[in-house]
């Protein structure tokens, strides 16, 4: 009888397995399904806890960990091991005494079915609400509160500064732009498709925004939409963008680096040309982590689930079902498939 017990607590796992280091942008070949088997029963006295993932998010963030002897401030996947990334899951089973079965919670996981996991990184309870339980990898989780703690600590926004957001409808910069649109901003966002450009200005609330891929000068395209110059650039991507952008800034200008989706090569990094205009404009540019503001994410949620259920602010999520779609999803960051933040669905509950 014990053995039969013993068997019916085995599951057959589906895990996204890393098969080893890249240059490069991640390719979906760079990942690859595979079936393991797992107890859904925690070791007694271990302290861990065991989830049933239902939505992983996939983030650029991500890429840095898939490079080899690169400085990041992750550790870099294990090669033959899961992938690993924030989600949000349903614990199964827990010997961790502020966690119980059937408890609802976001922070980092596995890229599987179910986790086992020893050593909680930004573990948060979800108080179930109205809000789709989605939203804790995406507004309510590490995208938004980047948006929102670049925009406020680092950006210092002032009321009727000119705000520029590249990467504008992604899982950070549609927020970011919405966060100044309530707080008195002028902002124009740029994305890569017509679709996305027409998001921001009719769903999201840009005052303009502009396809990049059609534009053969940043520079003067930025000129365009900022004849007066730019107070505030919130970079996702770097490179050319960042560049054209510090050409455009206003004296005393602020940029904060969030993201370098651009940079697709650390062997052959591409320079900027324009670092120069720093001085005369007097320009901070300052990249940040949204883990150095942890102490301010009850704040976060308070002011961003009041503006959500008052429809001051809304969210877009490109959600692809089903844990066998996530290296496509994520590999797709790159060239932009997505619209809004990607999710991808393992399960429903």
């Amino acid at each position: 009888m014990k053995l039969l017990a013993s068997m019916e607590q085995i599951m057959r796992n589906k895990q996204v397995i890393f098969n080893g280091f890249i240059e490069g942008a991640p390719k979906v070949t760079d990942m690859e399904i595979k079936m393991s088997n797992i107890e859904l029963k925690v070791p007694k006295g271990s302290g861990a806890f065991l989830v049933k993932n239902l939505y992983l998010s996939c983030d650029p963030y991500m890429r840095g960990r898939m490079r080899d002897n690169i400085a990041s401030y992750l550790p870099p996947f294990v090669p033959g091991q899961p992938i690993q990334g924030f989600g949000v899951s349903k614990v199964v089973d827990s010997e961790n005494p502020n966690l119980k079965p059937g408890d609802l919670v976001s922070g980092m996981t596995g890229w599987e079915e179910y986790s086992l996991i020893q050593t909680p990184l930004q573990l948060r309870k979800i108080q179930q609400n109205d809000i789709p339980l989605s939203y804790f990898v995406g507004l309510l989780g590490m995208p938004g509160f980047t948006a929102y703690v670049g925009f406020y600590e680092v950006c210092s926004p002032k009321k009727g500064d000119y705000i520029f957001v590249s990467a504008a409808s992604g899982a950070v910069g549609q927020l970011v732009g919405q966060l100044a649109k309530l707080h008195g901003c002028y902002v124009v966002g740029s994305a890569g498709s017509s679709q996305k450009v027409d998001l921001l200005k009719n769903k999201l609330g840009f005052d303009e925004a502009f396809n990049y891929k059609e534009e053969p000068d940043l520079d003067a395209a930025l000129r365009r939409y900022f004849p007066e110059g730019i107070d505030i650039y919130f970079d996702n991507v770097g490179g050319p963008m960042l560049d054209a952008a510090l050409l455009n800034m206003r004296i005393h200008g602020r940029i904060a680096i969030c993201g370098m989706v651009a940079l697709h090569s650390y062997s052959d990094p591409q320079g900027l040309h324009n670092v120069f205009s720093l001085v005369p404009k007097r320009i901070t540019m300052r990249g940040f982590l949204q883990s150095d503001f942890l102490h301010l994410y009850p704040q976060f949620l308070e002011h961003v689930i009041r503006n959500y259920e008052q429809h001051k602010i809304v969210y877009i999520e490109d959600m692809n079902e089903g844990l066998e779609s996530a290296p496509a999803a994520f590999a797709g960051l790159f060239s932009g498939k997505n619209i809004g933040k990607q999710v991808v669905c393992v399960a429903r509950e």
